[in-house]
């Protein structure tokens, strides 16, 4: 089954849309669940532009119980983050015409509010803090997306995401714009089709590695992480499934504060509903989706319940 352009490439947008926080801060550079794409493993053999525009929010929270290191730098009890982020993202597809690999190139542009907040602060201060900014978020770069076509209906890819501080960042702030460090995420993408192509089960696999941010002499250690989804496509167009993440954290996080808290090391679960529309007309298509995951098994890293809207277009 041949999927629009607009359809099979957005995954490759949405994997760089969004960067949150950093394990210094609690979430890390994916969010649970949010990585998984509509064909994760295709690069189709049509070359030329596509545009995704994607929206995410995301509040979370680790309890006043569990101190736990900050962006801009110290600890706190009781943080809680609240990110609205847009991005729009550029995908590229590369004129290799028909064979068992396709080729293409991602840049994502994100903006992004963050509000954020402790109960208390360790330090010299104490009590209530919170802060807020806006603006341009860490962008994310994909010099090379290599698709391998198995079949009409089993297909693979290969990436290497990098993500570069980009956003501003000061140091002390409870809200930045930036991880300050840049994350370098090789990332494995497979998809397989059933019933004539109406029934597609994507899985994303990826591990972030980060640099150590300069600023505070943080490092964040290493994440795991995999992604997937499974979704009924029907002919008016709609599509209904589930969505589903896991992100371990596999190296402990190396600094005064993470070994004080006995490495940092993070973990957590999610799954959820996600449903798209597909709609087509001469010359282009396009998909739209929205998806809910809720947050569980979540240790030492912020808790909540992500949601975002998408819209890929071929043009």
């Amino acid at each position: 089954m041949r999927r629009p352009l607009g359809v099979t490439l957005a995954v490759l947008a949405w994997g760089a849309a969004f960067s949150a926080g950093a394990t210094e801060g609690g979430l890390g550079r994916p969010i649970t669940g949010m990585q998984a794409g509509s064909f994760s493993g295709v690069v189709p053999s049509t070359p030329g532009w596509s545009m995704a525009v994607s929206y995410l929010y995301y509040a979370g929270e680790i309890g006043a119980d569990r101190e736990s290191p900050i962006p801009g730098g110290g600890s706190a009890l009781g943080l809680n983050l609240t990110a609205q982020m847009l991005s729009i993202s550029a995908v590229y597809v590369w004129d290799t015409g028909e064979g068992p690999w396709n080729f293409a190139s991602v840049a994502a542009v994100p903006l992004a509010k963050i509000d954020a907040g402790v109960d208390l602060r360790i330090g010299s201060t104490s009590g209530s803090v919170s802060d807020s900014d806006t603006g341009l978020f860490d962008m994310t770069f994909v010099p090379v997306v290599a698709s391998r076509h198995f079949s009409p209906t089993k297909h693979m890819s290969l990436a290497l995401y990098i993500s570069a501080p980009t956003g501003s960042y000061e140091e002390g702030r409870l809200a930045v714009l930036s991880l300050n460090t840049w994350v370098y995420s090789p990332t494995v993408g497979y998809t397989q089709l059933f019933q004539e192509g109406t029934l597609e089960w994507s899985t994303t696999a990826a591990i972030d590695f980060y640099t150590k941010n300069d600023a505070t002499d943080y490092q964040n250690g290493a994440d795991f992480r995999v992604d997937s989804l499974l979704i009924k496509r029907f002919a008016n167009g709609w599509g209904v499934g589930a969505v589903g993440g896991w992100i371990e954290q596999i190296q402990d996080d190396d600094a005064a504060i993470a070994d004080r808290l006995d490495g940092f090391r993070g973990h957590s679960l999610g799954v959820g509903p996600i449903v798209t529309y597909d709609k087509k007309w001469d010359g282009g298509s396009a998909e739209f989706s929205a998806r809910w995951v809720h947050e569980f098994d979540v240790k030492n890293r912020l808790e909540g319940d992500p949601f975002m809207l998408m819209a890929s277009i071929e043009f």
